[in-house]
């Protein structure tokens, strides 16, 4: 009977294995950028407010940005840019986006963090949706603050136009990225979209979302209110 079951899993595992491998990085990492997302919204009284996340006009998900220093530190991500559709409903297919910034100071290590940044209004949207943002240089971003209730007992929400979060090591906190850039990256988005379309093109023009998006487009629903302003309780599924 074991001897029976190990073959069955051997067979399922070798069958999975070819569309794993097929599954480009980026696709890959969509799947990475739906996972932080779930995990980061489900922790108890750890997630981001739930009334940001439903008045957001846009959300960027960053997996595993990289952070490396000695001496001189520096920062690398790839991730995806989704906002509100039309009228505030619904949330519009990924755009990919790179994340890039440094600091200087004594430093020596290395690690790999998650961020999330909420787009908080329309002036902010634009800027995040243009070919190059410089965070803090051209916008306000300030360190969101963390847990259901936390709104209620800060006022960034009220003077930045985008609010960053990081997860380093199960630790998860408001991070400033003052200085980081982001950009679009049109390479990434020729891969998953057959052409090369600027971030812009994808949220504002209705583009259809990849078959790989569809998990992150689910837990952005399931998150958020299908209107942005609408209110209602963290989902239970």
């Amino acid at each position: 009977m074991k001897r029976a079951l190990c073959m069955l899993s051997l067979l399922a595992c070798t069958a999975l294995a070819p569309r794993l491998s097929a599954l480009s990085e980026g696709e890959k990492r969509l799947d990475q950028a739906a996972t932080v997302l779930s995990e980061i919204m489900a922790a108890p009284d750890k997630g981001i407010p739930q009334d940001l996340l439903e008045k957001a006009h846009c959300i960027v998900i960053v997996p595993g940005m990289k952070q490396a220093a000695f001496i001189v530190g520096g920062k690398y991500g790839k991730g995806y840019i989704s906002c509100r559709g039309e009228a505030g409903i619904g949330w519009s297919a990924p755009g990919t986006v790179r994340i890039e910034g440094g600091s200087l100071g004594f430093q020596i290590g290395g690690s790999e963090t998650d961020v999330i940044l909420l787009v908080l209004n329309e002036s902010g949207a634009n800027k995040l949706l243009s070919s190059k943002f410089t965070l803090g240089g051209q916008g306000a971003v300030a360190a969101g603050p963390v847990g259901r209730s936390a709104t209620a007992q800060t006022d960034a929400k009220m003077r930045a136009e985008i609010l960053s979060w990081s997860r380093s090591r199960g630790v998860f906190a408001g991070i400033s990225l003052e200085g980081a850039t982001l950009r679009q990256d049109l390479g990434d988005n020729a891969e998953l979209y057959g052409q090369r379309l600027e971030n812009r093109q994808i949220v504002n023009d209705g583009v259809g979302p990849p078959e790989a998006a569809a998990r992150l487009l689910e837990m952005l629903n399931r998150y958020s209110a299908v209107e942005r302003g609408s209110s209602r309780g963290p989902s239970n599924q």
